[in-house]
């Protein structure tokens, strides 16, 4: 890659699905959640939950589970007024499933998240002067667990939950941007990579209030929807229909070669 094309690119990824596989783990916590909620008469397929994400505005778990829990009493009818859900209690399940009943020492379903990438990956992009941080709607905590536990980064760019608010709103995606810069002027190319509606959005709000910079949506498709071709593809459709350009099976495949494809299409 040319060091004239590199300096043009930062790559900022989404951690869930894309860094980690959380299909066992924040998926499995939200099905739980659900099951738990709805005395143990509903509990959401991986199907039903990837069907409410495709609504583009449940990113956030905790609010996705309370969105099933409502749905499904709707379902029986009863109203949201009836239920009086308390969404702290729907939270504190959730963690102490996920993250473990202590928050200062993770035993839950976050221990065993399969890496989707590695450090040696992140150190290639450096190396051909591709810059790269993190957005996340996780929390500040479970990301750098992965981050800098898992992964062995020192002090990483990472924008969570804490931080801004929630995908698509694109206020986190511009402040890691700003964090890459470091106060440098630029019109540097920047690719957001995601695996949910809320992500591909998230890029196409970014363009439209920062239209002077070029801004691509890269789709990864996370492990549970590569099963069979049917759900893979049915996958990788929703997320070109919500502003990918590509759509890649693992997020190493965005490589620097890549990425100058990339940056060649849009300047074409």
């Amino acid at each position: 890659m040319t060091a004239q094309a590199s300096a043009r690119a930062i790559v900022v990824f989404d951690i869930d699905g894309v860094v980690r596989d959380v299909g066992g783990s924040y998926r499995r916590a939200l099905a739980d959640t659900v099951e738990y909620f709805s005395n143990a008469a509903y509990r959401p397929t991986p199907l039903d939950i990837d069907q409410l994400k495709s609504e583009g505005i449940w990113n956030n778990d905790w609010e996705a589970s309370q969105e099933l829990i409502y749905r499904y009493f709707e379902s029986q009818g009863q109203t949201r007024e009836q239920l009086k859900l308390d969404y702290n209690s729907i939270v504190a399940f959730f963690q102490a499933r996920y993250r473990g009943p202590d928050p200062n020492n993770f035993t839950g379903y976050i221990c065993d998240e399969p890496l989707l990438l590695s450090s040696e990956y992140l150190q290639q992009l450096t190396q051909a002067g591709i810059g790269w941080g993190f957005f996340s709607g996780a929390t500040r905590g479970s990301a750098n667990y992965i981050l800098e536990k898992r992964l062995g980064l020192q002090s990483p760019v990472l924008i969570a939950m804490e931080d801004a608010p929630g995908k698509p709103d694109p206020t986190g995606l511009f402040a890691t941007v700003d964090k890459l810069e470091n106060g440098q002027i630029s019109n540097a190319t920047v690719i957001y990579v995601g695996d949910t509606v809320a992500d591909m959005y998230t890029i196409g709000k970014a363009r439209e209030l920062q239209p002077h910079r070029p801004w691509i949506g890269v789709g990864v498709l996370p492990p549970h929807v590569q099963e069979t071709a049917a759900r893979r593809d049915a996958y990788a459709e929703t997320l070109k229909k919500a502003g990918a350009l590509v759509v890649l099976s693992n997020v190493e495949q965005l490589n620097s070669v890549k990425v100058e494809e990339l940056l060649l299409s849009c300047s074409s």
